[in-house]
This record gives C-alpha cells, structure tokens and sequence, in this order.
C-alpha cells in the first residue's frame, strides 16, 4: 500500500525508517515536509563538477522560457538548482563551510580570540551618503529603507509585486481541552491562486488553537512549525496510529494557560526546506520532491529556476505568514494589534525576517536563530557564512548572498566583510517593537555553533535604533566588543529589545512565561500598540 503523508523533522528516526521501507511517499500538502537536516551537520557541499549536460539544456532554456504563459515546470536536484546560481554569479569555486566534527580540516572555530577577523560593523545610524541618523523621521523615512533595499537585495531576496492571492477555508473547528482549558481549535488552508501555473499548487497550512469562553479579543503568538492533519483537516494516521503532537506540554496548552492563543504555520507547506527535487518512492510525477521551482517561489517563478536578487525560503515563509496574519484580522476573537511571531533554529531566522519586515507584527520571540538570523553573519564562530552560502543552505538566502563566500569568480573573491549589512541591523528593523532574543545552553543541546555570543554582540550594537525611537534597550553600553551576556536564567528584560539564554536546549519553551509576562507589560506600559509610520509599502 502506498500511504502519502508528510513527516517533519523530529527525533523519531526509527518511525521514519519503518515509514519508507513502506513505501510513504512525503508530500508538502497541509503537513510539513522531508525530514530536515540538522544545522550542525558538518560543512555544507559544493558541486566540484558542472550538473549533467540535460540540466545544462534545462537551465539554458529558462532564458527563453521565463515569460512564456505556458508553465512549464524545470526539475532539477539541489547540485543542479545550486551549480545553475553558481553559473548566473560566474562564480567558480566556494570557500568550503565549517564542520561541526573537531576532526574536520574544515571544523569550526570556537576560540573567542579568533572570531573577530573584521574590526568593525557596517554603521547603523549613518545614511548611505554619510549623514547622522539623529531623529525619527530619518529613520522611518531615509535609513530604514536603505537597509531593506540592502537586506532584500544581498541577503533574503526580494519579494515578487505580484504574488497570487490566498483564499481561507476553514477545514474543521473542534473544542477539545489543552491540560485545564478548554479551547478552540481551527484547522485552516490559505488555497493561493496557481492560475498561471496549475502544476504548482501551493495551500499554506495554519492550527489555530484560542482559550474558548473569553469576552475580549486575545493576543496570539504565531509560531513556525508544523500541522499534523491532511487536505480534509483530519488526523494523520499510519497503521491506525495518529501521529503528531508534542511530548509534554505543547506550546499551545502553555500558551492557553497564559490566556494567549497559539497560530502555527506549517512552513513547508509554503515552502519546502530544499534547494531542488529529491527523489521520492512510488512518486514519479514531476517535481514531486519540491526546492525552489516548487512552492510559493517556484510558483511566482512559473516553475522556472530563481534570479540571484530573488527570495528564499526564509523570505517565503515570511509572507506565509505575513497572509496567516492578514486571516487572524478577520477573527473577532484575536486582538490583531497583538500578534507576536515566534521561531526556533531556522524558523527563529524566519521569524526576526518577518518581523523586521512585516510592521504590522507587533513582538517577537527569537529562538536560536544563529547566523542568517540574530547572529552576525562577519563572525568566524560555528556556523559560518560559507554554510549559508553551500548546497545544504543556499535555499533560505537570496541567489545575491551567495556571493560572499566566493574564493574564485569572475569578480575576484568576497568575505563577509564585503556585506553591506549584518544582524545587528536586521535587529533594528524590528524597533520600536518588542523584540525579545532567546537561547539555550549547549550542556542541553543548544550548539556552540549557533554563536550566542554573536547574537548578544548583535543586540548590542542595534541598541541606537531603539533609543532613537524611543524605546528602552538592553541597559548596556555600546560597545559591542567588550559587553557580555548574562548568565543563563538572569536575563535583561527592562526594556523593549530583551535578551534572556535558559537552561534547557535548542527551544525557547522554557522562555515562554519570561516572553508573555514582560510583553504584557511592556503593552500595559504603552497601550494599544500604533503602528509606525508608513516609510515602506506594506508587505505583498
């Protein structure tokens, strides 16, 4: 029997071995995707050999065939997607990524006296024609939106003008109890128009789960995640077993307890986390596996392979749930004005993008996002911009920031140091807002490799931006060099920009109560959160 189901990364390996010597064939729809890869992986490939010559054809033909009406799907494997960007860079070598193994010639460095090879930060508060940011118009109006044009364009990618349209449905409304509370729960599909390419349905996936019985709108934390129920809205099952949920107390029942709902978006249900097709068991339609001429950017793309200044998957989850967003503003029982976004490791990346781009959120929880996310990306310390930039990770950027770990190509060589823009800029994005910068400890599981103490130096230097509009910030001085974090389990939660490391591992569970009790209170402070001033359109 041939089960189509999808499985999301989990530590359950010996259920995903019994699941494809059955012959499971992994879809995207509604649950998730292929089982990820963990970050720490080991150094990220680089193909040493052009693709064969049929995705040679396949890419040559993508110049002919990009504006054509006709959709005509391109498939190619993650080597071939990533040599084809190589090829539109003329960039012909990689400077290969860190490895997690000690043994590696290429392991990462973790001794804090190497990983400052850069002596200074691009300027936060400087116009690109040198002039001092000083007010808060300047800001909205000049030097914020210089640094989305550098972001967008050298880092996540720009967004198409014009994405398709989603339409909500709401699959099935169940009350059920989480723990001690009784709740609602929504099992929703956001159907997005693939007229211009009917071979690429995309339906992003969302779980809408809110305390039942309440008389006032509730603030909502919008998590990245993953849905475990099909097309219809109903369970998965295998062999008569429901999969899914959580050990322990979920997110959602802590999040009940505090009086909050929970929103989570299935990310591969927007995207899938892959470069190209992946070969899949009793599956032969074409571009069954996904990458990046499936999903939302394949679909905009009409199937065709992306453009180096186009965006990647941490960029598409963010306008999923950008459109997730748009749905909770017809819910009367959600306070709209208080949705906060939330994400841990990769989707901790994916959550500060959207934040930073997306004003109508109005906090954020950054779960260990490490480089790409909270972490300066001119760091030399675990994960470093090489891995970003290689096959295994080349997909969350735009074509554009691979260009920062090229060792040989036709414009010479670049470092990271050659980056117009670094984390802690894409931390300021996010003033006056919340923005609260969470991780572990790797006695529990949160990796050296995330770079803790890059995202605290990152904090650091995006305090400016939010003193300048009037915003408390970490209550530190400036300089980013010599300040330390806390120890763990003491966290600076005076102002609007906090930063607090727990105990446990890789998840921001344990900061769940510290993240609602000071958001709260920072909202009681100030009132019903205004929305800045309109510098930048609004997102797609």
């Amino acid at each position: 029997m041939n089960h189509r189901l999808a499985i999301p990364y989990c530590s359950h390996w010996l259920l995903l071995v019994v699941l494809l010597s059955a012959g499971v064939v992994f879809s995207p729809v509604c649950h998730g995707g292929p089982p990820e890869q963990p970050e720490d992986s080991g150094a990220a490939s680089v193909p040493s050999t052009p693709p064969p010559s049929a995705a040679v054809d396949r890419a040559e033909s993508v110049e002919t065939a990009g504006d054509a009406a006709e959709c005509q799907p391109v498939v190619f494997t993650t080597q071939e997607d990533h040599q084809h960007l190589l090829d539109l860079l003329g960039i012909e070598r990689l400077r290969p990524g860190r490895s997690a193994s000690g043994d590696s010639p290429h392991a990462a460095n973790y001794d804090e006296a190497l990983a400052n090879p850069f002596n200074e930060l691009p300027e936060l508060m400087r116009l690109q024609d040198g002039t001092s940011v000083t007010t808060a118009e300047q800001w909205w109006q000049q030097r914020r939106p210089e640094i989305i044009e550098l972001l967008e364009r050298e880092v996540y990618g720009r967004v198409p003008e014009d994405v398709p349209a989603v339409q909500w449905q709401v699959l099935k409304s169940e009350r059920k109890k989480l723990g001690e509370v009784e709740v609602t729960e929504q099992r929703l599909a956001g159907v997005v128009d693939n007229s211009r390419c009917p071979e690429i349905p995309v339906t992003i996936c969302m779980q809408l789960t809110l305390p039942a019985g309440t008389d006032r709108p509730l603030p909502v934390l919008m998590q990245f995640g993953f849905t475990w129920f099909d097309a219809q809205g109903e369970d998965l099952e295998f062999s008569g077993r429901r999969l899914g949920g959580p050990r322990g107390p979920s997110k959602a029942q802590i999040l009940a307890e505090l009086g909050w709902g929970c929103a989570t978006v299935n990310a591969y249900s927007i995207q899938q986390d892959a470069g190209g097709a992946s070969p899949r068991r009793n599956d032969s339609s074409p571009g069954s596996g996904g990458g990046l001429t499936r999903g939302i950017i394949g679909l905009c793309n009409r199937g065709q392979p992306r453009r180096p200044e186009q965006w990647g998957a941490l960029r598409a989850w963010g306008w999923g749930a950008s459109r997730c967003l748009d749905y909770l503003h017809t819910v009367p029982a959600v306070d709209a004005h208080r949705v906060a976004i939330d994400g841990v490791s990769r989707f901790g990346k994916a959550a500060l993008v959207t934040m930073a781009l997306d004003t109508r959120f109005a906090a954020v929880l950054v779960g260990s996002s490490g480089k790409g996310g909270a972490t300066l990306l001119r760091r030399n310390f675990g994960e470093a911009v090489e891995n970003l930039a290689g096959s295994g990770e080349y997909h969350w950027m735009a074509g554009n920031f691979v260009k920062y770990a090229a060792e040989q190509a036709s414009f010479g060589s670049m470092t990271p140091n050659d980056l117009p823009v670094d984390a802690h800029m894409l931390i300021a994005l996010c003033a006056p807002r919340p923005t609260f910068i969470s991780y572990g400890v790797p006695e529990q599981g949160d990796a050296q490799w995330l770079d803790h103490r890059g995202s605290f130096m990152a904090a650091i230097a995006a305090q400016p931006a939010f003193r300048l509009l009037g915003a408390r910030d970490l209550g530190r001085s400036d300089d980013y060099w010599t300040e330390l974090p806390p120890p763990p389990g003491e966290g600076l939660l005076d102002g609007q920009l906090a930063w607090r490391q727990h105990h446990g591992g890789h998840t921001d569970l344990p900061n769940i109560p510290h993240f609602v009790q000071w958001v709260e209170r920072l909202w009681d402070e100030q009132g019903a959160p205004t929305p800045p001033p309109a510098a930048t359109a609004p997102p797609p």
